[in-house]
């Protein structure tokens, strides 16, 4: 029996991208060249964005995410709620002389204040959370393109293992057809020898 030729299960990666991209990797633009050179490189390409963002924050964007986090809470909205009630009622029948009389100007002046601070501090903060957001929609197209390419080598790699197999497969049935035929040459020979 002849000895089958050695499977060489060698898939180009480069070859494996260029197809997919119908490009060649100078002419991608730099993103997606960083995602090939990492896909024939074998590197990874999935990281968390939101924990480098996080991690490079300046003290103001820590504060700018805190106070938008206690501000838009319930627990927040409920005190706040509760601190406006204790202050129309105190100063409306508790206190003999009430330090704010209604119409409460100055607890219109206080929530007039609270609202132009707060408004710019949560807008920091939702437009750092969007620049993650876009930061994570990057990430997540780098991954979906390696994740083509890799998918499309393991497509390749079935296909030569089918070819090799199926040439195998061809080449170990006419090894048995061959087998087969001396048999029955010999099985003939000795029967015509032998006419018992």
């Amino acid at each position: 029996m002849a000895n089958p030729s050695p499977r060489t299960n060698r898939i180009d990666r480069r070859e494996t991208a260029r197809q997919l991209l119908q490009k060649e990797l100078e002419q991608l633009p730099p993103e997606e060249r960083l995602v090939v050179e990492r896909f024939i490189s074998r590197r990874k390409v999935a990281r968390n964005v939101a924990q480098e963002f996080h991690q490079a924050r300046s003290l103001g964007e820590r504060v700018a995410d805190r106070v938008a986090a206690v501000g838009g809470s319930w627990r927040f909205i409920l005190c706040f709620f509760f601190l406006l009630l204790v202050w129309m009622l105190a100063n409306s029948f508790m206190l003999a002389k009430a330090f704010d009389p209604y119409p409460y100007i100055l607890l219109n002046l206080v929530l007039s204040c609270l609202a132009a601070v707060q408004a710019p501090i949560i807008m920091m903060s939702q437009n750092r959370q969007a620049a993650v957001d876009r930061m994570n929609a990057e990430n997540d197209y780098q991954v979906n393109i390696k994740s083509e390419l890799e998918v499309l080598q393991i497509h390749e790699k079935l296909d030569l293992l089918r070819s090799q197999d199926w040439a195998l497969l061809v080449e170990q049935q006419n090894h048995q057809i061959e087998m087969l035929q001396r048999l029955l040459a010999q099985t003939t020979r000795h029967t015509d020898r032998d006419p018992d």
